[in-house]
């Protein structure tokens, strides 16, 4: 994957800094060198046919740009410092911000992808063929095979997601958007069957979504044909769009949890978490589908707009 330097007119010294660095033949022959290879300041200096001294500066305008890499090792006389490439492409937008133009990014985690959990029965696994786990026995939730999950549920408690913190330096997002398939959780299936499941990201409480039943009256319409009548068959899409103000779940205010609140560039992941607050008015636990159980065709999305 090619690394990429995104630069606008608002980060007016990151763009002096780098347009300093290329303003130089020599330089820019330093960035070619270093494509494919690392070197010393000794080795660029023989391959550019230039004083060290001179091959030093360089490297340290380079290295204020932020377009190369430096690292201190052992040398023969104390140290050395060994140069990499940082970048593959530098991007300039002259226009301003790149959230002035409006990109989107979806990042899609199947609803087995859980990094932590807590389950009660009545909980289960299913996959597309198969139980993945025994009816009624959290602790399968830790197994393996829960990575080909696509149903899972809890009568309360949570699972906890972590998505790679993949928004690109220099965008600043206006919107989050997260939308996954759910309904409440009862024995077999009650359409009505109050659930209040709250979502949380970076552990800021976004807003609570109030299921109506767990619903099991038809079939789901993705459900494969081992799966039985009786049980629990599809849900809801819930959408969370997060902005600079308030946060909106199936367009209805939910919080005034803002993404500044969330503080995304804190953490090299996003936590995303599902589940029943202990003193909800309505624990009803939880059933989340994937892209081949229930109504809708998709894992759990997460999305910026910029």
């Amino acid at each position: 994957m090619s690394k990429n330097l995104y630069l606008n007119t608002e980060n007016e010294d990151a763009l002096y800094k780098v347009a300093k660095a290329l303003a130089s033949i020599d330089r820019i022959k330093i960035l070619k060198l270093l494509y494919y290879n690392s070197y010393n300041i000794g080795e660029i200096a023989e391959q550019l046919n230039i004083p060290p001294s001179t091959a030093a500066l360089h490297i340290r305008v380079l290295e204020q740009a932020n377009l190369i890499n430096t690292e201190q090792h052992p040398g023969c006389h104390g140290s050395m410092k060994l140069c990499s490439r940082k970048n593959d492409d530098i991007n300039i937008c002259l226009t301003g911000s790149y959230a002035d133009s409006e990109l989107i990014s979806t990042f899609s985690m199947p609803i087995g992808a859980y990094t932590d959990c807590n389950i009660s029965p009545t909980c289960g696994l299913v996959s597309t063929d198969r139980p993945i786990a025994r009816e009624d026995k959290p602790e399968d939730f830790f197994l393996a095979e829960r990575l080909n999950a696509q149903m899972l549920w809890s009568s309360n408690g949570y699972v906890e997601y972590r998505f790679a913190h993949s928004i690109e330096p220099y965008r600043k997002p206006k919107q989050l958007i997260l939308s996954f398939e759910a309904c409440s959780e009862a024995p077999n299936y009650r359409e009505n069957w109050k659930s209040d499941i709250t979502i949380w990201i970076n552990g800021v409480d976004c807003g609570t979504w109030n299921s109506p039943g767990d619903f099991g009256a038809r079939r789901g319409k993705l459900n494969p044909d081992w799966w039985p009548n009786g049980s629990t068959q599809y849900g809801f899409l819930v959408t969370v769009i997060i902005t600079d103000s308030k946060c909106l779940i199936n367009n209805k205010e939910a919080s005034l949890s803002r993404l500044s609140d969330l503080k995304l560039g804190q953490y090299p992941y996003i936590a995303l978490r599902i589940g029943n607050k202990p003193n909800a008015e309505f624990v009803g636990g939880f059933n989340l589908f994937g892209q081949k159980f229930g109504d809708f065709e998709q894992d759990i999305n997460l999305s910026f707009i910029y």
